[in-house]
């Protein structure tokens, strides 16, 4: 039976470039998207930007822009992710839109019908340097619970409890480092915590969806009982703060004059709005395809670090406004590099559009990306040498292997012609149950183990290739009537049916080079289906290259050019304000380079031994002055030593430090860096101030 499915992704907040994380996200949904549809089902799949915020407001602040110029200045990349990266959105739009605005206050005064709004008169933060209210985000402090410092004012990123902002210890602004001082403010709550709402979540998260499946994942479900409890009359819940004070970047509240809707109330509203936009753009009935009576699926793919927003925020606001609630809210786990979290201080972030800018294979990611995906809530991690491996054995070695060795015998002995000698049955049958395998992985989102299963089959198809030798066996054909032309005619006919089946299951993983194969060497005029399954190919076209290996110098690179592309793209920003107290923690010192050499297999790095006088120890620092200096130059130098910056690990070793070089950014064909060297007279050890 034909499924209709509403699909959506986390929207990415629009203060920012889109990093790996969120390509992560959308590969996963994209593949499930592009394997749904090849089972004859109509999906919509849409995305947007979340562009509401104190956040944006600040930013744009800082750099002297209006939040929307900031907004849309990213908005306008987000194609060159998403096209670069083959995922396929129907459409994308922001919550910064009319479609918004009308749904979050429609919705808004549904809720206050079903009188789930209050308003209460609290004591909130204030911050009395920058004179504004502090939203959650910029209030940090000790965690009442775990007792982590600086986390946030409503979640602890170390042991995941939630808490109001006034709950924190030792508090403080994140914008000016101030205590924050508590002032009085009218605000308006959601009952999240009325019988109402705390018995439809109840039943919500314990009932199957339209396809008799759990609408959350077992790990999320268990979580969620850690608010929910199994007591009604025991709720760990909290009323839902969904207003702001001015000033804030938002959408205005109509009967509430200058105060703003939280943005986590109009952000899983923009889902709504996007498909709103769509729906006019492409003539569709808006209101039938969200009417909570029809049999249309509302999806959504997740981090699990907004679990509690998405997973009883959004279905009770949706319940409450008579609305459709979500079908399944499906979570993954975040993306480390070499086993770190991504972060750009730690310079172990991936920058998505310097992999494409590298010339990387788009389809390398989605298909090492996939091969650890599952539909647990489970971190991955993205190594050089394991990307590597899975990118030249199982794409290049097993997979396009099988093509390249047999097309090149069928052309020259069999004239492009196959042949299964009656044989088709028995094929046909161990085609379709290998195939339904994957699919019904794929379906379930074990990627991973559908990516074994290809593997697998891939190994079992080069197998019975080499078992039968039929390179030896061309050398004894005589003529097109002989057995030993027939002979081979079968086999290299079973293993380019066998390939067209390895290239359907991996047709959502691999969408540009499966289409290829599709149309180029079987000529079959379309993208694959799953149904294509059933036709055994009985010709084929001249074989062409599909993929290259992948090189280890490319990935290289990528992580050693992250960090400095993260850095230019920071300086082309206005440069914040810092006042004597932060210029003070930065521990300068004068140092002495007594050692210097290349780094083998880095374009920009060489690598320094430093005496910083004293009697310490002397220290290893990574330097990207390669292009300017050569060793020999730099040794008995004098420079200018971070000393205090927190160690980095790098693949060629720990950098202990940074010394200070100058360049100027305009001079991009030839840039120049200068070391930053002291006056005569200073001597290693010396502090600069």
């Amino acid at each position: 039976m034909q499924r209709t499915l509403f699909v959506t992704t986390a929207l990415p907040y629009a203060n920012g470039s889109l990093h790996l994380g969120h390509i992560m996200e959308y590969i996963q949904a994209d593949i499930w998207v592009r394997s749904m549809r090849m089972s004859g089902h109509k999906v919509y799949f849409i995305g947007a930007d979340d562009a509401h915020g104190a956040p944006i407001m600040l930013k744009a602040e800082a750099e002297g822009i209006s939040p929307r110029e900031l907004t849309t200045r990213y908005s306008l990349e987000r194609p060159l992710y998403l096209n670069g990266f083959y995922v396929d959105f129907d459409y994308w739009h922001s919550t910064d839109s009319e479609e918004n605005k009308e749904l979050a206050i429609e919705i808004y005064k549904h809720l206050k019908e079903n009188n789930l709004i209050e308003l209460r008169s609290i004591n909130q933060f204030y911050d009395p340097v920058k004179k504004m209210f502090l939203a959650d985000r910029y209030i940090k402090g000790e965690c009442p619970k775990c007792h982590s410092k600086d986390q946030y004012g409503d979640s602890c990123e170390s042991c995941g409890s939630t808490y109001k902002p006034t709950e924190l210890i030792n508090p403080y602004s994140s914008l000016t480092k101030a205590t924050p001082v508590f002032k009085s403010s009218e605000h308006l709550f959601f009952k999240l915590s009325s019988k109402e709402c705390v018995d439809f979540l109840i039943e919500w998260t314990t009932s199957k969806n339209k396809q008799g499946k759990k609408k959350l994942q077992d790990q999320v479900f268990s979580k969620i009982q850690e608010w929910l409890g199994s007591d009604p009359s025991n709720v760990n819940l909290n009323d839902w703060d969904i207003s702001r004070d001015a000033p804030y970047f938002g959408i205005e509240i109509p009967d509430f004059p200058k105060k703003y809707f939280y943005v986590w109330l109009d952000a899983p509203i923009g889902y709504l709005a996007s498909m709103k936009a769509f729906c006019k753009k492409s003539n569709i009935d808006f209101d039938e395809i969200l009417d909570p009576n029809n049999n249309v699926e509302q999806i959504h793919f997740i981090g699990k670090d907004i679990i509690y927003f998405h997973a009883l925020f959004w279905p009770a606001m949706l319940k409450f406004s008579g609305r459709k609630t979500p079908d399944e809210i499906n979570v993954h786990g975040f993306i480390t590099v070499n086993g770190e979290k991504m972060s750009k201080s730690r310079g172990t972030g991936i920058s998505p559009l310097l992999y494409l800018e590298l010339g990387l294979n788009p389809e390398w990611l989605r298909y090492y990306l996939s091969s650890k995906l599952n539909s647990k809530i489970e971190d991955i991690d993205f190594t050089i040498d394991d990307f590597i491996r899975k990118i030249n054995s199982d794409l290049i070695g097993k997979y396009i292997n099988i093509a390249s060795r047999t097309c090149q015998l069928i052309a020259k002995y069999l004239g492009g012609k196959l042949n299964y000698y009656e044989k088709e049955k028995e094929l046909s049958q161990e085609l379709y149950l290998r195939t339904e395998i994957v699919r019904k992985n794929l379906e379930d989102r074990e990627y991973s183990r559908a990516i074994k299963e290809i593997m697998s089959y891939a190994d079992y198809t080069n197998q019975c290739f080499d078992n039968e030798k039929p390179w030896e066996i061309a050398k004894k054909i005589e003529d097109t009537n002989c057995s030993y032309y027939k002979k081979l005619q079968f086999i290299c006919s079973c293993t380019l049916a066998r390939f067209k089946a390895l290239s359907i299951m991996l047709s959502p993983i691999l969408p540009k080079t499966s289409k290829k194969i599709s149309i180029d060497l079987f000529g079959m005029k379309k993208d694959f289906d799953w149904a294509d399954i059933q036709e055994l190919p009985l010709t084929i076209n001249k074989f062409e290259h599909l993929m290259q290996r992948a090189e280890k110098e490319q990935l290289i690179k990528l992580f050693e050019n992250t960090q400095s592309t993260i850095e230019n793209m920071d300086h082309k920003q206005e440069n914040p304000s810092i006042n004597i107290e932060d210029f003070m923690k930065i521990d300068l010192r004068v140092a002495k380079i007594t050692k210097c050499e290349e780094v083998k297999n880095s374009e920009k790095l060489l690598q320094l031994t430093l005496d910083i006088g004293n009697n310490e120890p002397s220290k290893n620092v990574f330097s990207g002055i390669k292009s300017s200096y050569k060793p020999e130059e730099l040794v008995g130098k004098l420079t200018i030593f971070v000393a205090n910056l927190k160690p980095r690990k790098m693949r060629f070793g720990i950098s202990e430090g940074m010394i200070l070089a100058a360049s100027n950014k305009e001079e991009t064909d030839n840039k120049k860096i200068y070391l930053i060297e002291p006056d005569s007279g200073a001597f290693p050890g010396m502090k600069v101030s």
